[in-house]
C-alpha cells in the first residue's frame, strides 16, 4: 500500500518535509510520515460543507473528542480518563506550553529525558524555566535511565515538574511499569505535575506495551497533564489539533480562571478529522504500524558498518551513534553533503545528542533502501 510513492510527486507537497530541501536530496528529517492520510480523514475534509460555528462553541463539553480520546484510551490501553478534564490545544508544543505557565513559574526547574525532542528544549528555555536533563543511557542492550541520579537531581535543583516523553522521541524507548513507577515515586515525593507526551503510543512496536502514566494509579492519575494526538500516528500535524487529559486538578482549577479563549480553539474541521481518524482509522494505522515494523528492521540490518542504534520499540524514527566513524559532533550535516540524505541534527536534541542523528524511517521500502545506499556509499 505505501511502497509506491513516486519522490517528484512527493517534492510537489507544500509540507515542509520535502519543500525545505534541494532537488536531489532525500528527506528523512522532521517528524512527518510520506504516507497518504487515512480515506475517513480525506472524506470528512472533502465533504465537509458546514463551516459555520460549531455546536461546542460555547458548550465545550459537547465537543466529540472529550469522549472519543476516553474511549480511545479504555480500548487500547484499559486506562480510564474522565471526559470532562479533556482539553483542546492546537498541538503538543501549546499544550506543554499552557501548562508550564500555568503550574511554573520562571527559574523553575524542570526535568526531562535527554536527548530531548528540541521545541521542548526551547521552550524551557524561551519560558525561562531551568533545565534538568535525566540523560538516557546506552547499556549495549538498549536505552534506559538511572533511578537514584533522577531522584537526586530532582531534589538537589528542587524541581517543579517534569516532562515524561514515552515512548521516548529520539531513541524510541518504551518505558516499562517498574521505571515509570520510579517516577511516579519520585514526583509524589517532591510535589511534581508531570506532563506526559505519549503522542507516538499508537506507533508502539510488538511486543512492546504503552502503559499511560496516569493509569499507574490515582495518585499519579491527580498530579499528570497527558497530552496526545492523531498528528504522528496519522499524519496530520498540519491540522493543529491535540488534546490534553488535566488529571491535576491545580492544572484545571488555573486553566479556568484564565480568559476562556487566551489560548485560541481548534477549528471544527481539525476536530472532525481527528474523531475520523481515531474511530474509523485502525485498518489504516495497521498497515502503517507494519510498513514501519519492516523499515525498522530494514534499518538494523543495512546501516553503515560501524553505526551503533538499538531497535526503536516505538515511533518511526531512528537514533543513530556515528561517534565511532569520525564525522563530528553534528553527522547529520556531513551526510547533507556527503550522502544527500538530510537526518534531524543530535546536537539539536541537547544533552547527549553529540554524535548522533535521529533517521525518519516513514517512507517506502524504495526510498527508505536508496537512503540506506547513500549513507553507505558516503561512509564507505
Amino acid at each position: 500500500m505505501f511502497d509506491d510513492l513516486d519522490p517528484d510527486v512527493l517534492r510537489r507537497r507544500p509540507g515542509v518535509k520535502w519543500s525545505a530541501v534541494a532537488p536531489g536530496v532525500l528527506p528523512a528529517w522532521i517528524a512527518d510520515m510520506d504516507f497518504p492520510v487515512p480515506q475517513a480523514v480525506r472524506d470528512v475534509l472533502a465533504g465537509s460543507d458546514d463551516l459555520g460555528y460549531p455546536a461546542w462553541d460555547d458548550q465545550p463539553w459537547l465537543n466529540p473528542l472529550r469522549d472519543a480520546f476516553a474511549e480511545r484510551m479504555k480500548s487500547r490501553y484499559d486506562a480510564t480518563f474522565d471526559p470532562a478534564h479533556v482539553r483542546l490545544f492546537t498541538e503538543l508544543i501549546q499544550s506543554l506550553q499552557v501548562t508550564l505557565h500555568l503550574a511554573t513559574k520562571p527559574g523553575d526547574a524542570v526535568a526531562i529525558h535527554t536527548p530531548a525532542y528540541p521545541p521542548f528544549l526551547q521552550t524551557l528555555q524561551d519560558m525561562g524555566r531551568r533545565l534538568v536533563p535525566i540523560p538516557m543511557l546506552d547499556d549495549g542492550d538498549g536505552w534506559g535511565f538511572d533511578p537514584e541520579r533522577l531522584a537526586a537531581d530532582v531534589a538537589r535543583h528542587d524541581c517543579r515538574a517534569l516532562i515524561l516523553v514515552n515512548p521516548h522521541n529520539p531513541t524510541g524507548r518504551v518505558f516499562s511499569r517498574d521505571e515509570l513507577a520510579v517516577v511516579a515515586e519520585v514526583a509524589e515525593r517532591h510535589d511534581l505535575v508531570v506532563i506526559s507526551d505519549e503522542i507516538h503510543s499508537d506507533l508502539t512496536h510488538d511486543p512492546h506495551r504503552h502503559i499511560p502514566f496516569a493509569a499507574l494509579g490515582p495518585e499519579a492519575a491527580g498530579r499528570t497533564v497527558t497530552m496526545t494526538s492523531a498528528s504522528k500516528a496519522f499524519n496530520l500535524a498540519g491540522l493543529r489539533c491535540s488534546v490534553a487529559h488535566l488529571g491535576d486538578a491545580r492544572v484545571r482549577e488555573a486553566l479556568a480562571a484564565q480568559p476562556p479563549l487566551l489560548f485560541g480553539e481548534v477549528s471544527s474541521l481539525s476536530v472532525l478529522a481527528t474523531l475520523a481518524a481515531w474511530r474509523e482509522g485502525d485498518g489504516w494505522l495497521a498497515e502503517v504500524r507494519a510498513t514501519l515494523d519492516r523499515n525498522r528492521r530494514l534499518i538494523a540490518a543495512s546501516l553503515p558498518a560501524g553505526v551503533r542504534h538499538h531497535l526503536p520499540e516505538a515511533t518511526y524514527l531512528a537514533w543513530l551513534d556515528f561517534r565511532g566513524l569520525d564525522l563530528g559532533p553534528d553527522p547529520a550535516a556531513h551526510l547533507l553533503e556527503r550522502a544527500n540524505v538530510k537526518l534531524s541534527s543530535g546536537p539539536s536534541f541537547g544533552p547527549g545528542g553529540g554524535g548522533y542523528a535521529r533517521l525518519n524511517f516513514a517512507t517506502s521500502g524504495p526510498i527508505l533502501q536508496e537512503m540506506l545506499h547513500r549513507l553507505r556509499q558516503a561512509i564507505a
